[in-house]
Order: C-alpha cells, then structure tokens, then sequence
C-alpha cells in the first residue's frame, strides 16, 4: 500500500511517498481503508521535532513512527476477532496517534472510533476529530456553562472553529477572535461577538470574560490578565508555550485570583461520539481550507506551516469522492 513516510526529522521535504506492508488488523482492531486524511500543525511539530522535548515520544535521534497522521476517515474493511461494534463495509471517522497518512491503517475498536454521519463527505469526517477533541479538552478545564463568557483567540482554525461550536453547545456567550477575512466565517459558525483583531485589540475594550482561551498559542497570560474575570481561567494549546504554562499554572492556583490551566487531550471515543450526536442535530460542520491528494503531502504541509489555514487542511487517496 501507498504511505507517507520519513525518516528523520526536518522540513516537510523530508515525506515521500513509499509502498510499504499493509498491516494486519489485532484481535481488538478493524482495518480501514482511508479515504481521507488530515495534515495538523501536531502532525508538522512531530515531524520537525518542535519543541525539542517531544522527541522524548516520538523517538530521540530519529522518528519512532515513520507514517505521521491522526485524522481518518474510510471504509472498514477486516475486522480482528473481538470487534464487536463494527463490521466489514461500515464507514467510520476518528483519529489515532499515527500512521493515518497511508491507504489503510488500524485502528482499536474502543480507540477514538465511530460510525460516519451520513451527512457529511469523507473529507469533512476526517476534518473533525483532532481539533473538536482539543478543544473539547480545553473547554472542559474552563468550567464552562450556560450563561459563561468566553473568548477564543484564534477562532478561525481547526481548534478555534471547533471551539467556537463546541462552546455554543455548553450554551456559553462566545466572542471570537480572528483577521477580517474570517470574520463572516466565524460569525456563521454560531459566534455572538466577533472581533477583527487587524482592527481592534481586545485586550483594550473594558470587557472581561470568565475565560480566555488562545486557540493558536499566538497570545500570552501576561496580556489576556485583564479581560479575566476575578476567579477567571487563561488556557493556551500551543507546544510552543509548555514552558512556561506548566509553572504559570502551578503558581497561580496559589497566587492572584486568576488562573492558568494546562489541558491534556485524551483523544476519547466519547469526544467522538459527542461530535457526531452534534453533527447529527445541525449543529456542527467541519471547516476545510483545501483539499490536496495524498501525493501533494510536501505541498500540504508547507501551507500548514504558513500558520495561515481556515479550519483544516484534508488529503484524499483511495478515490474518495464525497
């Protein structure tokens, strides 16, 4: 089968395109032939080894995993001998830590796996997973309820965009961040406020939130302060930051009534189910950027490192066609 693999950390020059064994699905697994795949700003940290310290799990001289990708959306076809959930020919949607970026992988039936909405495209199901389950991650750790406010900065990528509907869903006042040209985007996907920050610095507007969460890791504790709320929680899902959140975390639970919070996703079967209940009702769609066939992964990938995509960038293989 058809892969994308690299053997050492570097610019998104080091993917090629190889064909490698097809695996073997374990007792507790289903192979799923991909129809679409996702490219991540994870996904581009793993393979550059950015930050240094994450090559403590993907491997310290050289990568563990040859085949990056988290992000999948396919056709089951071979089931190991527990699978109960799933049968040959289900269409499914999920994510796993890696290898996503190939014709077929494996993944554990009780793993971050669920049938495919019907209403939605394979690229669309493969643009869900990885950012709502972030997000959700990151909501959960802000307390979040109805009649809360919350800004999210960055609101117009894969987190920010699915942060802004997750939210919704919690029943929270959302005011979103983004540049002008994502303004009617964002507004579109439930936002009550959206602030174009080419124009406006929300940090200088008198108001105040019960948290402010930096979708991007483009903004800081230190300037969000004062747009918290007393008792407020600043949270950030940028690698770049775990320096410095992790001790900004741990001092203000005891210091200042305003407080730092360092989210861990957990990429759960029930996140993914909660997405698609949503999607289900109406209430959620992905966002896609563009769309590039797995050959052009190189390409995909240097527009993911821009730091400029809307949503999410998709790769199609196996003649995906809705």
């Amino acid at each position: 089968m058809r892969a994308v693999v690299f053997d050492r950390y570097g610019p998104p020059e080091v993917l090629r395109i190889e064909d490698v064994e097809q695996p073997t699905p374990k007792d507790d697994e289903v192979l799923v032939k991909v129809h679409a795949t996702t490219v991540t700003r994870t996904d581009c940290g793993f393979r550059g080894a950015e930050p240094f310290f994450t090559r403590i799990f993907t491997g310290l001289l050289r990568p563990k995993f040859r085949t990056p990708g988290m992000e999948l959306a396919g056709e089951v076809v071979a089931i190991g001998s527990d699978v109960k959930e799933f049968v040959v020919g289900d269409e499914v949607f999920g994510l796993r830590g890696h290898g996503a970026n190939a014709e077929y992988v494996c993944v554990r039936e009780e793993g971050a796996l669920a049938h495919k909405p019907e209403t939605v495209t394979w690229e669309e199901a493969a643009a869900v997973s990885d950012g709502a389950c972030i997000a959700l991650a990151c909501l959960q750790k802000g307390d979040l309820r109805e009649g809360k406010r919350i800004l999210i900065y960055g609101a117009s990528g894969s987190i920010g965009t699915a942060a802004v509907q997750l939210a919704k869903s919690f029943g929270v006042h959302v005011t979103a961040v983004c540049d002008t040209a994502r303004v009617e985007l964002v507004r579109s996907l439930g936002a009550d406020e959206v602030i174009d920050y080419l124009h406006e610095d929300f940090t200088r507007n008198g108001e105040t939130y019960d948290v402010v969460f930096d979708a991007v890791g483009k903004h800081s504790f230190r300037r969000s302060r004062g747009s918290l709320e007393n008792g407020g929680i600043y949270i950030s899902t940028d690698l770049g930051f775990m320096w410095h959140v992790p001790p900004l975390a741990l001092a203000t639970r005891w210091i200042g009534d305003k407080r730092v919070t360092l989210p861990i996703p957990k990429y759960t079967k029930a996140d993914i189910l909660y997405v698609k209940e949503l999607i289900e009702a109406g209430r959620y769609r992905p966002v896609i950027d563009r769309t590039y066939p797995l050959e052009d992964v190189v390409e995909a990938t240097r527009y993911v490192e821009t730091g400029r995509k809307t949503g999410n960038v998709v790769l199609t293989l196996n003649g995906a066609v809705r």
